[in-house]
């Protein structure tokens, strides 16, 4: 499957012009994928670990932590894909923050700029109101797309609401949904569909066994939601998924997110968030969704 997306690196400087631009396209492309760059994680899930210690280890690592980039591509319910944006975060300091040695070593390696990040990119205080000002003039018709994203969806919650993840999954659930009307993981959908089930898949490879190619480099927010874009037009185009089945279930989350009333929260950043100190360092998942296979069409 061809791809052709610009992806727009998101700095201070041009983050104004780029919300005006993104604002324009929503009326267009309703359809956001998304991925996020983290410092990694600070305590490792077990396999099959209970659901409230799965939890309670992504609270504390999304807590602890401060997001890197978030990369969004836009696209149409027919697939689609529109502009890609890569938006930097200024919050995070190397020489401070807790952070996951070998996760910073990759990112390195795979061409962020920590330096710059720290210098040029945006201050999440600045970020929020304005994202949530462009979003809630569409709130009504956006559908969210993930791979694995639990992660993601965790980081969106915390920098919106600008506190601590809730207490419990459910919780984070309820405060997902007024947030995110309908969210999509295509690890939770390829799991259900012929000739994926039972494999283990990472989005690369799953890129891979449906033919589509990657555009930018492997871990880039920017180039991984591209990439996430392009897999799930694939898979709508291969199979006859029922996608209000799938709606709301993360990889990862027995909770569901349900969508509720529109009412779009409009913050105020008045103290920064406190962070806990540390204890140790998520995660293989299941998930608990039943349904038949998809079979391509």
């Amino acid at each position: 499957m061809a791809v052709v997306s610009k992806i727009l690196n998101v700095w201070s400087e041009n983050f104004e012009i780029v919300m005006r631009f993104l604002d324009k396209l929503l009326n267009c492309f309703n359809v956001l994928s998304i991925d996020t760059e983290f410092p990694g994680f600070l305590r490792n899930t077990p396999r099959n670990a209970p659901a409230v210690e799965s939890y309670n280890d992504l609270k504390f690592n999304v807590d602890c932590t401060h997001l890197i980039q978030l990369g969004i591509t836009l696209s149409d319910k027919e697939g689609k894909i529109s502009y890609t944006f890569e938006f930097n975060f200024s919050d995070f300091d190397l020489k401070k923050d807790l952070h996951a040695g070998d996760s910073i070593q990759l990112l390195k390696d795979s061409g962020l700029d920590f330096d710059k990040i720290r210098k040029d990119g945006i201050p999440r205080c600045v970020f929020a109101p304005r994202f949530l000002e462009v979003l809630a003039k569409h709130r009504e018709n956006l559908n969210w797309v993930t791979f694995h994203g639990l992660y993601d969806v965790a980081y969106l919650v915390k920098i919106v609401t600008n506190d601590a993840l809730p207490p419990t999954a459910e919780a984070f659930s309820g405060v997902a949904a007024l947030f995110f009307q309908s969210v999509f993981d295509i690890k939770v959908v390829a799991g259900y569909c012929q000739g994926l089930q039972g494999l283990k898949l990472g989005l690369s490879k799953l890129a891979r066994i449906l033919n589509v190619k990657r555009h930018g480099g492997a871990h880039h927010a920017g180039s991984d939601s591209l990439l996430t874009a392009a897999v799930f037009a694939e898979m709508k185009n291969r199979y006859e998924l029922e996608e209000s089945a799938f709606d709301g279930f993360l990889y990862g989350m027995d909770s569901r997110i349900q969508s509720k009333p529109a009412e779009i929260m409009m913050l105020q950043y008045m103290q920064p968030l406190m962070i806990p100190q540390p204890l140790l360092v998520p995660t293989q998942f299941h998930h608990p969704l039943a349904l038949s296979y998809y079979v391509p069409a």
